[in-house]
Formats: C-alpha cells, sequence, structure tokens
C-alpha cells in the first residue's frame, strides 16, 4: 500500500468482482473505502473458495483493508441512512462506487439531490441495464469461439474474469478523471461503466473488429501465439514449456542455441522470405517451424532448455499449477515484496499481496485484512454522520443497521 491518495474517501455499495477491486486499488494507493453491505450480507459474501470456517476466500480478498458496514437495504430507514453516508460532507468525499441498478434508491439523481458535486462510478452489465456478468458478455463477444483445441466445434469459456478486472481498473481510472475535473470546476458526474462496452471496446482496440470486417472470424489457434512464434512445445523429461520469439532478439537467441540456423535457413530458402525481423512470417509459415523446435526440444531437458534459453535472451516460461508455482518461483510470491503475511477473519494467515504497482521512491505498506461485516458501523456513523451513542442504538434496536458479523 502506498499513501498517494491518502485523503480520498469513497463509499462502495457492490458486489462480485469489477466494482469491489475498483475500490481496492484505490485503497492500495491510499484511499479510504467504506463498503456498505446489507445485514447479513450481499450476493457475493458467501461465494467461493471458502475456508474450512466457511467464511469467503473471496470476499475476503476483494475487501482487504475496507471498513465495513452493515445496513438494511430493504427498509427506508436504512435506505435514507445510506444516502446520508454516500453523500456525507468533505472536500475528498462524495465518491461513490456501485453495480447496483442505475434507476432506483441508489440513482446518481435522486443521490445528487444530497450532493451536488457527488461523482458515481456505477459498473454495468449491458449499456441498457440489461444484466450480464464476464461469462455472458465474454460469450456475446465470441472470445470463447477462439479459445481452445483447434479441432474442438464447442466453445471454450475462459477461466479468468478478464473483463470484471478490466471494468475495476478502467472505472478507477475514470473515477480519479472525474475527481480532477470536479476539483478544477465543482462539478460532480455520473460515470457509467459497461462490462459489454470494455469487452467490445478492448477488442476493438486490439484491431479484432477491423479484423472482422476484412478477413471474417479468427480460428481456433490452440496454444499458438496468433501472428508470431509462439507455442507450447514438450521436454525430454515430459515438462511442458511456452516458447515466444516476438522480437528479432528473441527469435535469433532461439534458433542460435537450439543449433537451428541451418534448419531454419533451408526453409527459409524454400518459401522465399527470411523471418529475421518479420514475426508475421514466422507464423504464417509455423507448420515448417514448428517441427523443427519439438524436435529440438524435445532432446533436451528442462533444466538445460533454462540455462539455454536464459543466456540467449529467449522469451519462455514453464507450465505450473498454481501452487506447484508458488512454491517454484520466488519471484511469484515468497519473493516477491507484493506480498506479505495477513492474518484474515477467516481464521487463516496467507501471503496477501497489496498494491501490484511498485513506486520506487516511496516506501511500500503492508497489506492490511479484510474487515468483519459490519465491523466499523458504529464508527463510521460517528465520524461521517457526527451520530450520538443514542441515535446508533436505537438503529440497531429497530434492525437498521448491525455490528460486527460473527
Amino acid at each position: 500500500m502506498y499513501p498517494i491518495l491518502q485523503g480520498m474517501r469513497i463509499v462502495e455499495c457492490a458486489s462480485f468482482i469489477a466494482a469491489p477491486s475498483c475500490c481496492l486499488h484505490l485503497l492500495q494507493m491510499g484511499a479510504e473505502v467504506v463498503r456498505i453491505d446489507p445485514i447479513g450480507g450481499g450476493p457475493d459474501f458467501n461465494r467461493w473458495p471458502l475456508a474450512e470456517s466457511g467464511a469467503s476466500l473471496y470476499w475476503e480478498g476483494l475487501n482487504k483493508g475496507k471498513r465495513s458496514v452493515a445496513v438494511n437495504f430493504g427498509s427506508p430507514e436504512g435506505r435514507e441512512l445510506i444516502a446520508q453516508l454516500i453523500c456525507a460532507p468533505g472536500e475528498n468525499a462524495g465518491l461513490f462506487v456501485t453495480n447496483f441498478p442505475a434507476e432506483g434508491f441508489l440513482s446518481h439523481e435522486r443521490l445528487s439531490k444530497g450532493r451536488s458535486d457527488l461523482i458515481t462510478a456505477r459498473v454495468m452489465g449491458w449499456a441498457d441495464g440489461t444484466p450480464a456478468v464476464d461469462y455472458t458478455v465474454n460469450a456475446a463477444v465470441g472470445v470463447p469461439y477462439m479459445t481452445g483445441p483447434t479441432h474442438s466445434t464447442a466453445p471454450v469459456n475462459h477461466v479468468l474474469p478478464a473483463w470484471d478486472l478490466l471494468a475495476g481498473s478502467y472505472t478507477a481510472f475514470a473515477l480519479l478523471a472525474a475527481e480532477r475535473y470536479r476539483r478544477e470546476t465543482g462539478k460532480g458526474q455520473e460515470i457509467r461503466v459497461p462490462l459489454s462496452d470494455i469487452a467490445i471496446a478492448s477488442m476493438g482496440h486490439l484491431g479484432q473488429i477491423a479484423e472482422v470486417q476484412s478477413s471474417g472470424d479468427r480460428q481456433r489457434m490452440g496454444n499458438t501465439l496468433f501472428g508470431a512464434f509462439g507455442r507450447d512445445f514438450q521436454t525430454a523429461d515430459g515438462q511442458r514449456l511456452m516458447v515466444v520469439a516476438i522480437s528479432a532478439r528473441q527469435w535469433s537467441g532461439l534458433v542460435n542455441c537450439l543449433g537451428l540456423g541451418e534448419a531454419v535457413a533451408e526453409v527459409e530458402r524454400h518459401a522465399g522470405v527470411s523471418f529475421a525481423r518479420d514475426e508475421g512470417l514466422r507464423f504464417t509459415h509455423r507448420e515448417a517451424l514448428f517441427p523443427l523446435f519439438e524436435l529440438a526440444i524435445a532432446q533436451r531437458g528442462a533444466a538445460e532448455l533454462a540455462s539455454l534459453f536464459d543466456a540467449n535472451g529467449v522469451c519462455w516460461g514453464p507450465y505450473h499449477t498454481l501452487s506447484s508455482s508458488m512454491a517454484s518461483e520466488p519471484r511469484l510470491v515468497s519473493g516477491n515484496p507484493l506480498f506479505s503475511e495477513v492474518a484474515h477473519p477467516s481464521g487463516l494467515t496467507y501471503p496477501t499481496p497489496g498494491a501490484a504497482a511498485t513506486l520506487p521512491q516511496s516506501e511500500r505498506a503492508g497489506a492490511k485484512p479484510a474487515p468483519r461485516l459490519g465491523e466499523h458501523t458504529d464508527q463510521v456513523l460517528v465520524e461521517f454522520l457526527g451520530l450520538s451513542s443514542g441515535a446508533i442504538g436505537r438503529l440497531h434496536d429497530s434492525g437498521c443497521v448491525a455490528g460486527p458479523h460473527k
């Protein structure tokens, strides 16, 4: 964690990945985030994976370091209290992140009546308000028909929620842009970030919409890298390595360290091309090149190849499960200052990531644990709204708010 956004205060009413990850990014750069949940937890409070205690490691991971307030979303008094917390005064407050519907009690139009300079960042499914999640958006933009074995005709879902994660990061960026605009003009506004728009815009940025218009849908490539030389290869001792050669240096290093200079030159003479600086040609002629590299790699063990590749500037990586990677690659977790050992409410202590960015001129603080649901209810009501202990007690007695979830 870093202190560069210290003083900024964000209220979050959200579930699942995109909006909570937005606030997590901002928190890890120093912002204060207060998450408001329904009493008993929202729809993601018990989401898998779970600890043996039954606590959601998913919820714990996305909400570490945040303060937690539990409110009855179903009561008029609870909804009014939520609006007051969102619109609480403060020069660096009035920042709200949500994935609730654009219409309803958390609409920007209604909330901004309590604070005219309110900034609302709203993650959505489709821009028209139709609900969607990462998997359904991914299906809509065609990625599952580009993923998987070349011989398959069935769609293959990707296990990484890419559009959720991109939407969370983009929403954090957009909120900071709106906050800067507010500082210059005094004006608040609503920002809407639909997963569908993040997905289709990303496809456009990568040239794939133009590709479809000009040459049709991209065919499946299996583990082959589209447009350059890259694929998985099996070593003599049965390990699989991903080997990529995009730049001229990567290509020359790979060819030289495997002793394939003459064999590759023969392919070039036969095809009338040069692979030295054109990655696209290496892809075009992959069927002639791959067997050469398959044979050369299959004759060597993984340790020998690792030494050769590293000495020659080859871009490569072994295939691991997450557990084996954590054990064998210290750059990822055990030797990475990004992580610190943190005890969480689930009862587990485990390596916990902080801010993914490194600021070399700033001291990195360790990650913080997730809160217990409702852990900070009373504290936030005092700090934000100045409520007395008697007023807070009445809210508890009426079932409007709740304290720490056991």
